[in-house]
């Protein structure tokens, strides 16, 4: 994750962030149009397709020794084949979730997200929660056994999305390149297994890349710039904002997937849900509280 540059907000930073977020909001009503595609062919289509574009962007800002001197470092390597592989979990699950009407478990997982990152920090690196903190910690907890109970399984789309971005997070910050420089790196080592099975899946006539409708094929190559797009307007956004603002800012995203699955997409808003949600929110405050706090000691 961007760290900000800053210790004040800026309306490019602003407009950098907001824009990102509103596009990772949007971009069920993406997916959802290729909800007719395996998950792990879409995967491997935002794969392919993120990988020049971010590589163009790291040619023109001239960041390219970063890159060499990464490939040097079996280390580093490693760390980037770890972040990938929970990004690629994270990608299959979230589009799963979008094809098969679950886009509310999407939304709860990426709600309760900045929750569980302060709940690593504080079990891996022995960071100390306010009690604030830890009530929100506690209140999403039991969202979660609120939802488990009423509808008597685990909401597994949520944790899977909440886990794979957590680890994400928390294996990022230990990837020591920019963040531009380590997707490309991800997307790097993805890359071969990504072109193996879109080829196997033409040779079998199993793809819909080039075989199915024309739309299905466009749709898939703009895979890359509905990856690639919003992830640079937010590191952009990231190094011009205070990290409170950037905290508040990220439940824009999961706030408009919400609004899709329940206005759009007519996912079904139970009684379950509607305890969890709220109680989701009450913890996403206190969360935002303790913040602000924190950013003004």
């Amino acid at each position: 994750m961007a760290h900000p540059t800053t210790n004040d907000d800026t309306p490019a930073g602003f407009a950098y962030a907001v824009s990102a977020y509103v596009l990772w909001g949007g971009l069920p009503i993406y997916l959802k149009a290729l909800s007719h595609v395996p998950a792990m062919e879409v995967v491997a289509h935002r794969v392919l397709w993120s990988l020049p574009i971010i590589g163009l962007l790291i040619w023109i800002t001239g960041r390219t020794d970063d890159l060499k001197t990464a490939i040097r470092s079996s280390a580093m390597l490693g760390m980037a084949a770890v972040t990938a592989a929970f990004i690629s979990i994270n990608w299959g699950v979230y589009i799963w979730a979008i094809a098969n009407d679950r886009a509310l478990d999407g939304a709860l997982g990426y709600y309760i997200n900045p929750l569980f990152s302060i709940f690593l920090g504080a079990v891996l690196l022995g960071e100390r929660l306010s009690p604030l903190q830890w009530g929100a910690v506690a209140l999403a907890a039991l969202a979660v056994l609120v939802l488990t109970v009423e509808e008597g399984r685990l909401p597994w789309v949520a944790l899977a999305l909440m886990l794979s971005w957590g680890g994400y997070a928390f294996c990022k910050r230990r990837l020591p390149i920019g963040p531009n420089q380590g997707f490309f790196l991800e997307v790097a080592i993805l890359c071969l297994p990504a072109l193996v099975y879109v080829a196997w899946l033409g040779a079998t006539g199993q793809g819909a890349f080039l075989r199915g409708a024309a739309l299905d094929t466009w749709l898939l190559i703009g895979c890359g710039l509905v990856t690639a797009i919003p992830l640079i307007l937010y590191v952009n956004g990231a190094k011009l904002l205070r990290l409170s603002t950037i905290g508040i800012l990220q439940y824009i995203a999961p706030t408009l997937i919400f609004l899709v699955a329940v206005f759009l997409f007519e996912e079904p808003f139970g009684p379950a849900r509607m305890i969890a949600f709220p109680m989701i929110w009450g913890a996403l405050v206190l969360y935002s509280i303790a913040l602000f706090r924190q950013s003004r000691r």
